[in-house]
Parts: C-alpha cells; structure tokens; sequence
C-alpha cells in the first residue's frame, strides 16, 4: 500500500512559489539589463566612428610665421584655429616653426594648406606656391599697418643712428632673415642701402633670429642694434619689461601693410569663402562669446580681427621687393654697365608681371 503524500500547509507552499518567481523575476530582469548594457555600450563605441566618418577628411594644415617662439605661437593661434575647425566642419593642424626658410620649406612642399604670412613670403606663396590671399588682419591701432624698427641700448658708446651710420663696422647686428620684411627688407632697403651699407657684409658681426631672439639680443649685450618692429616690440615690453626698459629705438620705417591669411588655390571658391567668412565675422559679436574671441585676437599680437581682401592686397608688398631688387643691383659691382642695365630691365619685366597678376587676383 502506497503512502500517503506528506500535507503541505499553504502558507510553506505559497512562500516556496514566491522564492521561485522571485529568483525567475531576478534572471529575467538581470538578462534584461545585460541586454540594455551591451546595447549601451555598442552604441557609444559607435559614436567615435560616427564623428570619425562625419569628419574623415585630412586636416586643413595651418602654418605660422615664427614670431617668437614655435611652442609660444602654437600656443596663441590653437584658440582661434579650433573655432575654425568647428565652422568648417574639418580638423584643422598647426605648423609652427623656428625660421621663414623652415616655413617656406613646408609651404614649397605642399604640406600647409593656409597660412598668416607678411610681405615677402605672402607674395611668393601667391605667385609661386598657388596660393590666394583671403583675409588681412588688423590691429586696435587702427592703423593699416606697421613699422620697423632699430633698436639699440640706451647707454653705451653705441646707441645713435648717427653713429651706426658712420661706422657700422663697429657695431654688432642682430637681425631677422633675408625673407623678414621688417626684419631685414625694409630696414636695407629705406636706410641701409641709400647710406651705402648692405646689411650682410658692413657690420662686425650679425645675429640671425626672431624678433624676439634680436631684441633680447642687444638687451643683454650680444649685439649693439637690431632690427625690429611696433609690433613685436610692444609684445616684447609686456613679457621682457626689464630688458625693454634697457632699450631705445632710434630708426622707424614707414608703414608696411598688415600680414595676410592664405589658402592654397585647390580649394574651392566656395571653401576659401567660407573661411574668408569666418576670419571676418570672428570677434565682432556682442556678449559672451565675442569676448572670449577678442581675448583670443589680443593674445595674438594684439590683433583686432580681420578683413576681407584679395591677391591685390600684396600690391605694397611687390613694390617693396621690386625696390630692394632695383636698389641692389644699382649698388652692386657688375662688369659693364650693360649688364648692370640687362638686369633693371629683367626687375622691370617681372614687376611688370606681377603686378599685373595680382590685380587680376588669379595669378
């Protein structure tokens, strides 16, 4: 005879059948949950390559002109450079480096695609490189531009223009490169040359630097005179005020025009526009956020902004060079006038065609 079933009270049986639907609910909703987590996390892995492939070009490769340190000026242009990113859409890269020749280099070789040049180099991106100007800066002095400069000591037996020009071989030169328009161009070409003195053979000896590296360079009693400009100098009064207060300038140039942004020409019209559009509309909204672009302008030499322009803008630029190609070869030794005139007349003809070239703006 089988034995009876052992009774079950309902109120053991009803706590059994819980314990079991609550550890069931706990599977579920643990399985649940696992799903909503893997889920979570797939779609955030996915949104580094979604941003990837929304902005899978190459950067726009930005060059700098050495105006003081390489670290120093990276530092002022990443600001501006990463709000140009964002307007463009598109990853934007710096370049900066210790010399214009390293500069030109870089641009010679395509690897900048815009750049903030002056003079010289601006020109000869443009008629050489396939470059074209979109935008020239300006600066809270509302002048169109600015001037070089000499410095000297304030005291010592070599601190007068007079004396420089009496006997420059006794007075050691601290200058910038042949490609630096206040640096080098200007000063040979509006003082030095028409007093019969060429910069790179009259003086005792020369430094070759930024202008920051020259003027720190008389400042400390390494070279007697330097070259300079308003510019830099006001800058390097604010970050090297005791070696500034040891300085005197005893030369100023006439003014040269304001420094360009260039782009390089495979960009297309509607591009270049866009970023003309950028530069220009940058810093001059009310609140917040133009305040924090000003900021971002003032760190950066002291700039207002900017303005629009064209190749036409490096007009004053070509004539300089164009100046200094005429003066040279009018001062320099030739083997019979005929060639001294062969030669002004090959200066003419390629001014002539520059010129030309850049008042068409499609050089």
């Amino acid at each position: 005879m089988t034995s009876p079933l052992p009774e079950i009270k309902p109120n053991v049986f009803q706590k059994k059948v819980q314990a079991l639907l609550r550890m069931m609910a706990r599977r579920v909703f643990a399985l649940l949950w696992g799903c909503v987590l893997a889920g979570l996390v797939g779609f955030l892995l996915a949104l580094p390559a979604q941003a990837a492939g929304a902005s899978n070009e190459a950067p726009l490769r930005f060059g700098i002109l050495p105006l003081g340190g390489a670290f120093e000026s990276r530092n002022d242009w990443e600001p501006l450079l990463a709000d140009l990113s964002r307007a463009i859409g598109r990853p934007v890269s710096v370049l900066s480096v210790n010399s214009y020749e390293a500069l030109e280099k870089a641009i010679e070789h395509d690897q900048v695609d815009m750049a903030f040049l002056s003079g010289k180099m601006a020109l000869d991106a443009v008629t050489q490189r396939r470059m074209n100007v979109v935008a020239q800066v300006t600066r809270h002095d509302g002048l169109p531009g600015y001037r070089a400069l000499l410095l000297a000591r304030k005291t010592g037996p070599r601190s007068t223009l007079k004396d420089l020009l009496a006997e420059p071989e006794r007075w050691r030169l601290a200058r910038g490169e042949s490609r630096s328009v206040s640096g080098f161009i200007v000063p040979q070409l509006q003082l030095f040359l028409p007093n019969h003195i060429a910069m790179e053979t009259r003086f005792a000896s020369e430094v070759v630097g930024t202008h920051q590296a020259t003027a720190l360079a008389v400042a400390n009693g390494e070279a007697d005179v330097a070259t300079n400009n308003t510019a830099d100098f006001e800058r390097f009064s604010l970050q090297f005020p005791a070696e500034a207060e040891r300085l005197q300038v005893i030369w100023e140039s006439e003014l040269i025009p304001h420094a360009q942004i260039v782009v390089r020409r495979e960009y297309s019209p509607e591009f270049q526009k866009k970023v003309q559009a950028f530069l220009v509309e940058y810093a001059r909204s009310k609140g917040p956020r133009g305040d924090a672009e000003r900021a971002v302008l003032k760190s950066l030499h002291d700039l207002a902004g900017f303005v629009p322009a064209d190749n036409s803008s490096l007009l004053p630029a070509a004539k300089l060079a164009y100046q200094l190609a005429r003066q040279s070869a009018m001062s320099a030794q030739w083997i019979n006038e005929a060639a001294r005139q062969a030669r002004l007349q090959r200066i003419e003809n390629g001014y002539a065609e520059q010129t030309a070239a850049l008042r068409s703006n499609a050089p």
